[in-house]
């Protein structure tokens, strides 16, 4: 159970890291340039990690 509740955990916050960047291009949010910088690589560093747990999870699955 603590496996599924950690990939879950894992996918709001790489949807949460992606509207963040997204707001903060379409001008809703503002930030330092270093903050953004950091989001964005946060976001893609998210976005690859929850890929890799999934497709370990369907491996596993078949």
């Amino acid at each position: 159970m603590s496996g599924n509740l950690r990939f879950y955990t894992q996918i709001v916050s790489t949807i949460l890291f992606v509207i963040i960047v997204f707001m903060n291009f379409l001008g809703y949010w503002t930030a330092d340039r270093f903050i953004q910088i950091v989001f964005f690589f946060s976001m893609i560093f998210a976005v690859f990690s929850v890929g890799i747990e999934t497709d370990k999870k369907l491996k596993n699955r078949s």
